[in-house]
């Protein structure tokens, strides 16, 4: 049991969209991602989703609203509600997830990441 520093886990490294695993809790994993730009419409079939900003301003788009985050700020996306996260400028994201989350949900394409690396 170690203490995990998120600024030192984040300094680790640079790519956009591809979450790292920093830790399990039950079983879900706790990621940090960076995003930066439009990612890709998606719903989870069977798992919530949950970011928390930890820099930066991030827009989750719904069909019927979009939801501004701030850093220190969460939001939990129940399963089946589709949703597009938007980072005009570099964001850092805490994400807890259970074990089967895919990044890209149903949607797989160029961003799934189906093979999580540790850091």
């Amino acid at each position: 049991m170690e203490k995990i520093v998120l600024s030192k886990k984040f300094s680790l490294f640079a790519e956009h969209w591809s979450p790292k695993i920093v830790g399990e809790l039950n079983n879900s994993y706790i990621k940090l991602a960076k995003l930066k730009g439009e990612f890709v419409w998606h719903h989870h079939d069977n798992e919530d989703e949950m970011f928390f900003v930890v820099k930066g301003r991030l827009v989750i788009k719904f069909k019927d609203k979009d939801v501004v985050l701030d850093e220190g700020e969460l939001i939990v996306i129940p399963q089946g509600v589709e949703h597009l996260p938007i980072a005009e400028h570099e964001v850092h994201v805490m994400l807890i997830e259970p074990k089967t989350t895919l990044n890209t949900g149903n949607i797989v394409n160029e961003r799934t990441v189906e093979n999580l690396n540790r850091i």
